[in-house]
């Protein structure tokens, strides 16, 4: 069975669809079955959104079609967490946009994380513009480098790895707890990308660097992690990331669906 892979050609969905955490638990939590204009109208006359227009719902459920029906193993799992923790919330929707955007994904674990390191643990919109100009020469006008690098910050302060939007702006790593964790290292079991499962972006985004993450992983009880040199060997308890949620924080009969 092929896997899903994450997206590699640079898009400009940002500029129109942020983090939306709500907005994301609310596209869990209802069936979109149908075309897009059968969908967008359902969703409009029922509120899933809240009191949003209709041309934005359209814009909100291309973004989020986009962000999880793409991982279909993952979003049979999202539908089912009941009892998420707002943070774990924060951190999964954070993911699946990095997933699905190289642009934050690069900027989240490679360009945040290399200002981690240097003498102040910030950022300045300027010096976003300026590195979206370098990952496109040429390909966007300074007005467009704007929006994008407002956007950027924008969802990196709701996914908690900027602590204000007033410049100069503090960086931070948000707490990681062990659902959050394990739901990643299972979704990336599932999915294509670069990087291994102990060094990626996507660990890297939120701190965990592969000496740190190791130590982590060790304390995971769903894979016993192992490492003997340059050997490293995942034992993974479940089969896959729905047979983790099944037997933990979306078990069968807690709900009227079992995931399939």
């Amino acid at each position: 069975m092929t896997k899903p892979i994450e997206a590699k050609d640079i898009h400009t969905r940002l500029l129109k669809c942020t983090l939306e955490i709500e907005n994301s638990r609310a596209w869990w939590t209802h069936p979109a079955v149908g075309d897009d204009d059968h969908v967008a109208t359902r969703a409009f006359e029922e509120s899933w959104f809240g009191a949003r227009s209709l041309p934005r719902v359209k814009v909100l459920l291309s973004n989020l079609r986009a962000r999880f029906d793409a991982y279909p193993h993952a979003l049979r799992v999202l539908r089912e967490w009941q009892h998420m923790e707002p943070g774990t919330r924060a951190l999964i929707c954070h993911w699946h946009v990095q997933l699905t955007d190289p642009l934050y994904r690069a900027f989240a674990g490679h360009f945040l994380v290399e200002r981690h390191e240097g003498a102040r643990a910030e950022v300045t919109r300027d010096m976003v513009t300026r590195w979206v100009g370098d990952q496109g020469p040429g390909r966007w006008t300074m007005k467009t480098r704007v929006q994008f690098a407002s956007q950027l910050l924008v969802t990196a302060k709701a996914a908690g790895l900027v602590k204000n939007l007033k410049d100069p702006r503090q960086l931070a790593f948000p707490r990681v707890g062990d659902d959050a964790l394990t739901y990643l290292l299972y979704l990336l079991r599932g999915v294509e990308f670069d990087g291994t499962l102990l060094d990626n972006p996507y660990l890297s985004s939120v701190g965990l660097m592969p000496k740190l993450a190791e130590d982590r992983l060790r304390a995971l009880s769903a894979l016993h992690f192992k490492r003997q040199g340059d050997l490293v060997d995942f034992g993974w308890v479940y089969g896959d990331l729905e047979g983790w949620a099944q037997a933990t924080v979306a078990p069968r009969g807690d709900h009227d669906r079992g995931l399939a």
